[in-house]
C-alpha cells in the first residue's frame, strides 16, 4: 500500500501541474503515466536480456523521457488552446491511445500486458529489490526527489507564469508571454512527472497492462486532485493518501466500493470546493491564533447528526447494491454493521432513509451555530 501511496503521489502532483497550476483540466493524464510504464518495462527486459550493467534505481529516467517526448508529440496538438477545447482533445488522445493498446499488442502485450523482472537487473550497492520493502525505499526516494522538484518549480519565474496564465491568459498575453508556449512547456513537464510515476509502477507490480492508460486511471488522478485540492501543493498528496487507502481497503469490505468515491467526489464538488486542504488552510489562522478551541462544541454538535448522515448513507447504498446485482443470486438477506436485515423488507429501507434525512435536517439545524462560531473566532482573531 505504501509503495502505491508514492506512486500515486507522484501522479495526483503532476496532474496538478496542469489543473491546478495552469488551469488545464486533462481527461487523459493517464496516457503519459501509462506510457511511461510500457517503455520502462520494455528497458528493464532489454536490458536484463543483453545484461547491461544499469541499476533499477536509474529505470524512472527511462518513464521521464517516455513521459516527456509524447507530452511533446501530444502537447503541441492539445495546448494550441485552453478550456473545454483542450479538454476535449486530451479525452480523444486519451481514447485514440486506449484502443491502439488493443491493436498494437507488439508493444502493449494485449490483454496481459507486458511482465518484467526487477531482480534481473545489476545491484545497486548489492541491492537486488526483490523484497518489496527495498522496492518501497526506492520508490520514497524518488517520491521526495519528486516531490521537492515539483515544489521548487512552483516558486520560479516559469510558475508564476503559470498562475498567470490560469487567472488572466489576456493580461499574460499583453506583457508579452505565449500562453500557448507556457501551456506547452508546463504539459511536457506534467506528462514527465507522470512517467516517471508509471516507470515506479511497473517497478513495483512488473506487470503493465492497458488499464493504466485507461479512462479509469485518469479519472483516479482526476478524483485524487480534486479532492485532495487544486489550489495547495500538499493537496494532492493528502488526495492520493487518501483515495488509496480507501481504494485498498474498502475494496476488501464491500463490493460497492467505486459507488462511495462517486458520492465522495461529488460531496467534495457541493460542499468543499477547495478539497481537504482548502478546508483545513481555513483552519489554520484560528489555529496559530489559538482560537480553534471556539469550534469545537459547533463541530462536536454536528458531528451527532453527520454521523446519521454516514450510517444511514451508507445503508442505503449497500442495501441498493445488494438489491440490484447480488439478489437474484444470494437472495435478499445481507449482513450490514454485522447486522442481518432483509434488503427486501420496508422497515430496513425505512429506518435507513429515516437516519440519512434526519441526519441530514440535523445538520441544517446545527450549521448556524457553526457559522456563528466561525464568525467568534475571526472577530476575536482581528480584536487581538
Amino acid at each position: 500500500m505504501m509503495s502505491l501511496m508514492g506512486v500515486m503521489v507522484i501522479f495526483a502532483l503532476s496532474y496538478n501541474m496542469l489543473l491546478g497550476q495552469t488551469g488545464l483540466l486533462s481527461f487523459g493524464h493517464a496516457v503519459y503515466y501509462g506510457l511511461g510504464g510500457f517503455c520502462a518495462a520494455h528497458a528493464m527486459n532489454y536490458i536484463a536480456r543483453n545484461k547491461f550493467g544499469v541499476p533499477l534505481p536509474a529505470i524512472p529516467l527511462v518513464g521521464a523521457a517516455a513521459g516527456l517526448f509524447f507530452g511533446a508529440i501530444f502537447g503541441v496538438v492539445s495546448t494550441r488552446r485552453a478550456g473545454t477545447v483542450f479538454s476535449m482533445i486530451s479525452l480523444g488522445i486519451g481514447e485514440l491511445v486506449a484502443a491502439l493498446a488493443g491493436i498494437q499488442r507488439s508493444f502493449f502485450g494485449g490483454e496481459d500486458g507486458i511482465a518484467t523482472n526487477r531482480v534481473k537487473l545489476a545491484p545497486f550497492f548489492g541491492y537486488k529489490f526483490g523484497p518489496q520493502v527495498q522496492v518501497y525505499y526506492l520508490i520514497a526516494a524518488w517520491c521526495l526527489i519528486c516531490v521537492v522538484l515539483m515544489y521548487a518549480l512552483t516558486r520560479t519565474p516559469f510558475g508564476r507564469m503559470c498562475n498567470a496564465v490560469r487567472d488572466n491568459p489576456e493580461r499574460a498575453e499583453f506583457v508579452g508571454y505565449s500562453t500557448q508556449r507556457v501551456r506547452f512547456q508546463a504539459f511536457m513537464l506534467s506528462a514527465m512527472f507522470a512517467g516517471v510515476a508509471g516507470a515506479l509502477a511497473a517497478i513495483n507490480f512488473e506487470l503493465m497492462n492497458s488499464q493504466a492508460i485507461g479512462a479509469g486511471t485518469s479519472g483516479q488522478v482526476l478524483l485524487m486532485t480534486f479532492v485532495g485540492g487544486i489550489g495547495h501543493f500538499f493537496g494532492p498528496i493528502i488526495g492520493a493518501v487518501l483515495i488509496t487507502f480507501l481504494q485498498i481497503s474498502l475494496s476488501d469490505i464491500t463490493k460497492a466500493w467505486m459507488l462511495y468515491f462517486g458520492l465522495l467526489f461529488i460531496l467534495v464538488v457541493m460542499f468543499a470546493p477547495g478539497g481537504i486542504a482548502g478546508w483545513l488552510s481555513l483552519h489554520t489562522p484560528l489555529l496559530r491564533g489559538g482560537r480553534i478551541l471556539n469550534l469545537a462544541p459547533s463541530y462536536a454538535l454536528a458531528a451527532i447528526p453527520l454521523a446519521a448522515v454516514v450510517v444511514g448513507g451508507i445503508a442505503l447504498v449497500e442495501m441498493a447494491h445488494h438489491m440490484l446485482v447480488e439478489a437474484a443470486s444470494d437472495g435478499s438477506k445481507m449482513h450490514l454493521f454485522k447486522i442481518a436485515i432483509d434488503g427486501a423488507s420496508p422497515v430496513a429501507w425505512i429506518v435507513a432513509l429515516a437516519l440519512f434525512f434526519g441526519g441530514a435536517f440535523g445538520l441544517k439545524l446545527v450549521w448556524p451555530r457553526i457559522d456563528d462560531a466561525w464568525g467568534e473566532a475571526q472577530a476575536t482573531g482581528e480584536k487581538a
